[in-house]
């Protein structure tokens, strides 16, 4: 099945205007769900609205309300809340350009594909998408969508661009009210060395591919395993437990990791397979 444009319209520099379509460049993760099923008879719970006092209430006897002061709310009805919904724009105005690194990703929200409407937006779709490119820009400017308004960064992405929505500044909680009791003092040199030796060892091209929802894929097998009969569960890695401590040597932790780690390019040796054994009872913890 074809994918379905979010948004069709132009955007707009100067007095260029290209014709283009925006796609949603993700998707939900955790394709399972669950509903609250009644044990005793199988069916599914359902939740009644209800006032405190009254029981039950008519859903035509529901509005939307905002809490001023605790206890008190003006109401709103539908019509009053549609009519300051701003009107879908179908033109999206490059009114300012950026640094590439000078956005912190804290204010990226959500992507979506950008590609041409035809081919003959493409000449002009690629002019800006190469200039993006060379002066490691990102363009910027606000669009309404879905009765809100966004702020948007245009900026390439392959052989087409990608359209961020970012957060407002009020959406976004200031980080020195959280760090600010962390010191700022210069770390030892012994120490900045080793770490940036750990780092470069183990810095390789992000594949994406290489990492797995585990939770997900654990969740899947415990489904498969209930609907197959099976009703007992194994955790996939018995790792040995690591008991806590108080003190942390970070230059035995660093160097160790150092003799651990492979040279980079160099591929570890394959693990022989370890022969089975009959699964002992664990013993029982004692308490802490």
């Amino acid at each position: 099945m074809a994918a379905r444009a979010y948004w069709s319209g132009q955007i707009r520099l100067a007095l260029v205007s290209i014709p283009v379509e925006l796609y949603s460049a993700t998707r939900s993760a955790g394709g399972i769900s669950f509903n609250q099923i009644h044990e005793p008879s199988g069916k599914r719970i359902k939740y009644e609205k209800t006032v405190p006092g009254l029981g039950a209430v008519d859903p035509a006897d529901i509005a939307k309300g905002y809490e001023y002061e605790k206890g008190n709310y003006v109401l709103l009805d539908e019509k009053e809340i549609e009519g300051v919904k701003l009107e879908s724009k179908k033109t999206l105005e490059l009114t300012q350009f950026v640094d590439f690194d000078e956005i912190d990703a804290i204010y990226f929200d959500k992507p979506y594909f950008v590609v041409p409407q035809d081919d003959l937006a493409e000449e002009a779709f690629r002019v800006v998408r190469d200039a993006l490119k060379k002066t490691k820009k990102v363009g910027l400017g606000q669009l309404a969508l879905r009765g809100r308004e966004y702020i948007c960064a245009l900026k390439p992405c392959g052989q087409g661009m990608v359209l961020e929505t970012l957060r407002y500044a009020e959406e976004v909680n200031k980080a020195k009210q959280f760090f600010r009791g962390i010191g700022n003092e210069e770390s030892p040199a012994e120490l900045m060395e080793l770490a940036t030796t750990l780092i470069e060892k183990k810095t390789k091209k992000f594949d994406p591919d290489a990492f797995h929802d585990r939770y997900e894929d654990a969740l899947r097998a415990l489904i498969d395993r209930k609907l197959s009969g099976k009703r007992t569960i194994k955790a996939a890695n018995d790792e040995a437990e690591v008991k806590p401590s108080n003190v942390v040597d970070l230059m035995a932790a660093l160097k160790a990791s150092l003799e651990k780690s492979p040279a980079k390019g160099k591929a570890k040796p394959a693990a022989k397979p370890a022969a089975k054994k009959a699964p002992a009872k664990a013993p029982a913890r004692k308490r802490a």
